[in-house]
């Protein structure tokens, strides 16, 4: 029986890694339990899915994900100024904390304070790996249809 391929319609078991260009790992599985996933269930985003298309178990591969692939190019216009009134009195504002916002539809957005002047607050709203080349392996352990057949 040939082995099933990676493909929509199917639950893929697997283990992966995401690294950063200068080798700093973000997040991997290679050294605990292997992540299970239905391709198109919004787990991996869809460029990441693309990748796996086709592989099968066994398979054990290492893709370069280019920004416009990955989570995007930083946009300059993710980049807001507050006043320091318009945060709590008690709220530690310095570069690098991560503060929660609401957007327009009430979802969160987070924001990362990148420079504090006087009664200005810099956040910037782009994704942490924006405009980053990444590393993705993945080695797949077993792929199976994701609705079992009577």
């Amino acid at each position: 029986m040939k082995e099933l391929p990676v493909d929509k319609g199917t639950r893929v078991k697997l283990h992966f890694s995401l690294r950063m260009d200068d080798g700093d790992v973000i997040d991997s599985t290679f050294d605990k339990e292997p992540a299970t996933l239905e391709i198109g269930d919004g787990n991996l985003p869809e460029s990441f899915e693309s990748l796996l298309m086709n592989m099968t178990a066994g398979d054990h591969d290492t893709f370069e994900v280019p920004p416009e692939k990955a989570f995007g190019q930083r946009n300059p216009n993710n980049l807001q100024t507050f006043k320091r009134h318009e945060f709590s009195a008690d709220m530690v504002l310095e570069p690098g904390v991560v503060i929660s916002f609401a957007d327009a539809s009430q979802s969160e957005l987070p924001g990362v304070v990148v420079r504090v002047e006087g009664d200005e607050v810099e956040v910037d709203f782009n994704h942490p790996l924006a405009g980053r080349t990444l590393t993705f392996e993945v080695e797949i352990l077993d792929v199976e249809p994701a609705k079992p057949t009577h």
